[in-house]
C-alpha cells in the first residue's frame, strides 16, 4: 500500500530513479511538460525516397565513396566501412604521465550492414522476414568477429534519420568490433555480474518479471521478447527490448526466438513511426557479452532505442545545462510515454507533427 502511494506521489512531483544497469540516475519532472516551448523547432522530413537511387553509395551497384563498388545485392549486404574508426592495423602504442596523461592504442574493425536492397524501406516498412535475415546478419557478424582474439567486445548499432547525425538515408546499421569494453557495456557488465553474484538469475531477467506483473511500461511483446519503457528511461522515448531466455547473445537465439525479435522490432518501430506520423528518429544498438575469452553468464541480450524528439515531430529533447553539469533529466514520465505509444497503431499510420 505505501509502495503503490508513494508511486502515486512521484508521478506529479519531481524524483529520481535509479538504473541499475548501469548505476547512474535520472531526474524526473513531470511537472514541466506543461511549459511553453519557444525554442528551437525542427523540420519535417517527409521526402518520399525511391526504391532505388543512382546517387546512393550504399544502393546495389553503385559506386563507393572510398572508390569499390557495391555488388547487384538482392539481400543484406555488409562490407567494411571506407572510412572506418577503427583500423585492424594500429600500431601498439601508448602514454602514461603520471597516471594523467593517458592513452592507448586501440585496433579494431568497423563494417556496415545495408538492411536491404530498397533505398526506401526502413526496418518499420521492411516485412518481418526480411527484418529476420538483418538478425541473422548480426548474429553471424557478433560471432564471426567475436572470434578473433584481438576483439573483446562487438558493438551493432543504428543511426536513423539525419537528427541522429546519419549521413546516408538507405537504412543500415554498423558494426564496430574493439580490442576493449567500452564504458557503457562495461559499466552493465559490472552491475549484472554483481546481480548474478547475489541472486543467481541475470538481472535483465528479475526485472522484465517485475514489469510484466505490473504491465505499466510494457509496449508490445511476443512469446521471446518485450519492449517496454524502462522505468529509468532517459529519452522521452527511450525502450529496452529484452529477449525472454537470459541468452548472452544474439548468436545463442534460436530460430524462433529470431523470429520473435523481428516481428518485435518491426511492431516497435512502427509504433515509433505512427507517433508523431514521420519517420521516427533514433539511435539503437544491442548490448551482448564481451567476446573476451571469459565466461559471462550474468550476460542477458537487449537492445536500447534513443529517440531524441520529445512532445512533436518538431520538437526535441535536448542534453544540455544539468544534463551536462550534473545528470539525465526528464519531463513526461515513462509510464506516460509507454502508454503513449501501445495506443498508436503497429501498422506505422497515425499521429501527426
Amino acid at each position: 500500500m505505501a509502495e503503490r502511494a508513494g508511486a502515486t506521489l512521484l508521478a506529479e512531483h519531481p524524483h529520481r530513479r535509479l538504473n541499475p544497469l548501469t548505476g547512474e540516475w535520472v531526474l524526473v519532472s513531470p511537472h514541466r511538460a506543461l511549459r511553453p516551448w519557444q525554442g528551437q523547432v525542427e523540420p519535417v522530413l517527409r521526402a518520399e525516397r525511391p526504391a532505388y537511387d543512382p546517387g546512393c553509395y550504399l544502393c546495389p551497384g553503385n559506386p563507393r565513396a572510398g572508390g569499390a563498388r557495391n555488388p547487384q545485392y538482392a539481400g543484406t549486404f555488409v562490407f567494411d566501412n571506407d572510412f572506418a574508426a577503427l583500423r585492424p592495423d594500429a600500431p601498439e602504442a601508448g602514454v602514461d604521465v603520471d597516471g594523467l596523461l593517458v592513452a592507448r592504442a586501440e585496433p579494431g574493425v568497423c563494417r556496415v550492414v545495408c538492411f536491404s536492397p530498397r533505398h526506401d524501406l526502413t526496418l518499420a516498412e521492411m516485412a518481418t522476414p526480411g527484418i529476420r535475415r538483418v538478425v541473422d546478419v548480426w548474429a553471424e557478424q557478433y560471432a564471426s568477429l567475436g572470434s578473433r582474439p584481438e576483439i573483446g567486445h562487438v558493438q551493432i548499432f543504428e543511426n536513423k534519420g539525419e537528427m541522429m547525425g546519419c549521413s546516408n538515408p538507405h537504412p543500415h546499421g554498423q558494426i564496430w568490433a574493439q580490442r576493449s569494453i567500452p564504458l557503457i557495456p562495461m559499466r552493465e557488465t559490472a552491475t549484472q555480474a554483481e546481480h548474478h553474484r547475489r541472486h543467481g538469475r541475470t538481472l535483465l531477467g528479475d526485472y522484465l518479471a517485475l514489469e510484466e506483473a505490473r504491465g505499466e511500461r510494457t509496449v508490445c511483446a511476443n512469446d521471446a521478447f518485450a519492449a517496454l519503457v524502462p522505468f529509468w528511461a532517459v529519452w522521452p522515448f527511450e525502450t529496452l527490448v529484452i529477449s525472454r531466455r537470459p541468452v548472452a547473445d544474439l548468436a545463442a537465439l534460436d530460430d524462433a526466438e529470431r523470429d520473435g525479435l523481428a516481428d518485435v522490432l518491426r511492431r516497435l518501430t512502427a509504433r515509433y513511426d505512427a507517433l508523431f506520423g514521420i519517420s521516427f528518429p533514433y539511435s539503437a544498438g544491442f548490448h551482448q557479452a564481451p567476446t573476451d575469452g571469459e565466461p559471462h553468464p550474468e550476460w542477458h541480450l537487449h537492445m536500447h532505442f534513443h529517440p531524441p524528439l520529445l512532445r512533436s515531430a518538431t520538437v526535441r529533447k535536448f542534453m544540455v545545462g544539468y544534463e551536462m553539469m550534473a545528470e539525465p533529466q526528464r519531463d513526461l514520465t515513462p509510464e506516460a510515454a509507454a502508454e503513449r505509444l501501445r495506443a498508436v497503431p503497429e501498422d506505422g499510420r497515425g499521429g501527426g507533427a
